[in-house]
């Protein structure tokens, strides 16, 4: 049987699923699910996560023209908004390892091959548009507390947040302003992305599905976006060495989350 004729008897059903109740517990399961797939496609997830830092940097270089100090937090942290996109290929190399479907290294980009790509385009525009907003809005709070000027070393910027109240109330508005755009992104791609590729769904489906799958879970949604904040923050401390095993682990348990909410 051919992969196309395996994926479409594995995945008919209603464009319009219904969203399962998980616990907190649950998570546990779908990050073992995760790491078990790491495990099993290692090479192609390394491949993919080398990806993430070197655009980052690439990125905030670009952006700061080498003077981005006071810039790089809000670089680094926001290009977390489109971990999503980054993580398709980890979803699809998931998806064919459960429909025991070659998983060789190339097959993730088969994504690009399939009835998903124009949705997951369009998805990933949005998702960069709010990375944009984001990074818009940081800069309008820095200026606002400590003017055009950028700080002299990061001794004294460090100084200075968190010793004066310009600082604070930077720190303070900063962080409620990054948590607004996490809830956003968080809230329509957690289930969209995952959904679009297992699916022939269209883009306003997919976003409604996610929407309706947090709602309905908000404690184990919220606590697994905790989870997958704390796990960036931590694996990208050693020089974003760590984001090589975190965003792949992430990103095929979030597919095993997908999975475990919706039910077609």
């Amino acid at each position: 049987m051919s992969e196309s004729m395996t994926a479409n008897t594995d995945r008919t059903a209603s464009d319009y699923p219904t969203i399962r109740k998980i616990k907190i517990g649950d998570l546990k399961d779908v990050l073992a699910k995760g790491l078990a797939d790491f495990n099993a496609m290692p090479t192609h997830l390394v491949f993919f996560c080398l990806i993430y830092p070197i655009v980052t940097i690439v990125f905030a270089r670009t952006y700061g023209g080498y003077d981005l100090l006071q810039y790089a937090f809000p670089l680094l942290a926001g290009y977390t908004l489109i971990g999503p996109l980054v993580a398709v290929g980890m979803y699809e190399l998931s998806r064919r390892r459960e429909l025991g479907l070659d998983c060789s290294r190339m097959k993730a980009f088969h994504v690009l091959q399939r009835h998903s790509i124009r949705p997951i385009s369009i998805l990933g525009l949005f998702l960069m548009v709010i990375y944009l907003a984001w990074l818009f809005t940081a800069e309008t709070i820095y200026v606002k507390n400590f003017g055009t000027v950028g700080p002299e070393s990061i001794t004294v910027f460090a100084s200075d947040l968190f010793t004066t109240p310009y600082g604070l109330a930077l720190i303070t508005v900063g962080t409620g302003a990054g948590f607004v755009f996490a809830t956003i992104v968080f809230t329509v791609s957690v289930i969209s992305f995952p959904m679009i590729l297992d699916r022939d769904v269209g883009v306003v489906t997919a976003v409604l599905t996610s929407i309706r799958a947090v709602l309905a879970n908000p404690i184990p949604m919220f606590a697994w976006g905790v989870i997958v904040a704390y796990i960036m923050f931590i694996a990208a401390l050693p020089f974003f060495i760590g984001l090589a095993i975190a965003l792949p682990v992430l990103g095929h348990a979030t597919w095993h989350l997908y999975r475990n909410v919706v039910e077609f």
